[in-house]
């Protein structure tokens, strides 16, 4: 096949066996969601979520045994912003009140440091300790407390859900009425496909499923499809243009036409993305998995996905050039 350009990759030469690795992938995320489910968050979960801050560097492992001693095992304590700032979420357990919860978790640190709350509120940023008759400042200070009741994470749950729904059929009906029917189908496969491979990666190795990994997979819809809408224009303009090649070699044309752009935009989100990985501290260490895995998912999906999934439902050159109508007035397809 000749293909004009820098670049002559046969993709769709391809097509069968990336579907195959794809089919592969998404049965092993259905799989996995089915039997092992998502680790959610205490978002959906319900729980408490407490924020502290040490005059000192504090050791996390060190927080974890005082809690595990105190009666929290599953409690998931991690550094947010320094070593200094730790984040402790409790999920919910039984009918204990959140707030118990958290001054349970505050008088259990301060016995750590050999020190008990006096006069104040634990949850006062503005706390002071009483060490051996001697008034000063806590070395650990409540700076937020958070709490999700069960019902509050099953609607969380539920609207994430459905808004993700939305977004899909959103985009069909843009696509649809922006190229064409088949398009949009084509579009929404691979959408689709990417949502479920990534979230099947964090079912997989049962990461923590938070609304911020929620807010990732719904901007990964949107990159995937902008770059699938590259292709796609490309595509749509080259069957009007090249009237006797095939509609898999004007594919071919269009995927090696568009691939500089699509690599250049990929590889500079995701060195971004990356430094958020290694930098951004734990607070956003599942986010910045989720996008990158988007990223990297959604670059291929439109490559090997989107496209081949337009040409297996049979478009053609009369789909897409002006047709006549009544009258003589020439309209083009959409």
């Amino acid at each position: 096949m000749a293909t004009k350009g820098k670049y002559n990759i046969d993709f769709l030469g391809m097509r069968k066996l990336a579907m195959g690795f794809s089919l592969l992938f998404v049965t092993i995320s259905i799989a996995s969601l089915a039997i092992r489910g998502l680790s959610f968050g205490i978002d959906f979960t319900g729980g408490t979520l407490v924020e502290v801050s040490y005059q000192n560097t504090v050791e996390i492992e060190d927080v974890r045994n005082t809690l595990s001693a105190e009666g929290y095992k599953d409690a998931v304590v991690q550094y947010f912003g320094t070593a200094k700032d730790v984040m402790i979420r409790v999920p919910l357990k039984g009918k204990e009140k959140g707030a118990l919860v958290s001054e349970k978790i505050m008088r259990s640190l301060h016995k750590k440091k050999n020190e008990f709350v006096t006069d104040t509120d634990p949850i006062s940023k503005e706390q002071t300790c009483s060490v051996k008759g001697q008034r000063q400042v806590c070395l650990v200070q409540m700076r937020r407390v958070e709490f999700v009741g069960p019902q509050v994470g099953d609607e969380l749950a539920n609207q994430g859900g459905l808004a993700m729904l939305y977004a899909l059929f959103g985009i069909l009906a843009y696509v649809a009425f922006r190229f064409e029917w088949r398009f949009a189908v084509g579009s929404v496969i691979a959408l689709v496909h990417d949502v479920i491979i990534t979230v099947g990666v964090f079912s997989v190795f049962q990461m923590e499923f938070s609304l911020t990994v929620l807010a990732a997979i719904l901007a990964v819809i949107g990159y995937s499809l902008n770059d699938t809408i590259v292709v796609f224009d490309r595509i749509r303009e080259n069957f009007r243009k090249l009237r006797k090649e095939s509609p898999q070699e004007i594919m071919n044309r269009s995927i090696n036409q568009t691939l500089p752009r699509t690599i250049l935009t990929s590889l500079t989100t995701l060195l971004v993305l990356i430094s958020l990985y290694f930098f951004g501290g734990d607070i956003i260490h599942n986010f910045s998995v989720a996008l990158i895995l988007g990223i990297v998912i959604g670059t291929y999906s439109s490559i090997y996905i989107a496209s081949p999934a337009v040409l297996m439902l049979g478009i053609s050159r009369e789909n897409l050039l002006q047709v006549k109508q009544e009258g003589g007035e020439k309209k083009a397809a959409p």
